[in-house]
């Protein structure tokens, strides 16, 4: 049994349809990437899954459950946290405090406070700081801390290198990697196609709201991928 699975996942923004029939299963432990130009769905996606978009409770599983119909506060109790895209970081509170909050649904496991400080010491350097007078980096850092802080079983990271050079996004990467051989199951949307094949076992390539191609992450045709992502 996949550890989540979506069956013809559609969702909508008013009238308008933004995913059509998605059918995508992942293993627990795997880390899949999620690929596709803008515009193509990803992002709706995960709020799907997260509960931030209503959808029929039998088009999201997890761990054997329909949770289609849940609650976002539902769905993170059930073991699932997102980073979203843009980080959504409250600047009234300190890097600590925005870390705390992760932890506000009581969830057990091995991820606390000072288990984040190890795995991103800058952020207990700056625990007292203003969570917005913190970098692009460091605040990207925070809010995939803030994430585990909720001992997730299944993490959604959100275009975690929007915005950021190179040599950050190369140190958040590696820090995915720690995290994974914690035993998360990871999935990473991602516009760059090799930065996200690199992170993951598998991927689905997205294209104006659909599966245009699902394929491993290593030894597949590099023109059907451009092919999905693009639409050619």
């Amino acid at each position: 049994m996949s550890l989540l699975q979506t069956r013809g996942l559609r969702a909508f923004y008013g009238d308008f349809q933004a995913l059509f029939d998605i059918d995508v299963s992942v293993e627990e432990g795997e880390t899949i990437a999620v690929i596709g130009a803008n515009g193509a769905g990803k992002t709706t996606f995960l709020r799907a899954i997260a509960g931030a978009l209503p959808c029929d409770a039998a088009m999201v599983e997890f761990d054997g459950r329909a949770i289609g119909a849940l609650t976002a506060h539902e769905i993170v109790r059930q073991g699932i946290a997102l980073v979203p895209e843009g980080r959504k970081l409250f600047p009234s509170l300190t890097v600590e405090e925005n870390l705390r909050l992760g932890a506000y649904c009581g969830r057990a496991g091995a991820w606390n406070l000072s288990r984040i400080f190890e795995l991103f010491p800058m952020l207990a350097e700056r625990r007292a700081q203003p969570a917005t007078s913190l970098s692009g980096g460091q605040q990207q850092m925070a809010a995939i801390g803030r994430a585990l802080m909720s001992n997730p079983r299944l993490l959604l990271c959100d275009e975690l290198s929007l915005g950021l050079a190179p040599v950050v996004i190369r140190d958040i990467y590696a820090r995915l990697k720690t995290i994974a051989a914690e035993g998360t199951t990871l999935i990473i949307v991602e516009q760059d196609i090799n930065r996200a094949l690199e992170a993951s076992t598998r991927f689905y390539c997205f294209q104006e709201g659909r599966v245009a191609l699902a394929a491993a992450s290593q030894g597949f045709d590099r023109h059907a991928v451009t092919g999905a992502y693009f639409g050619l």
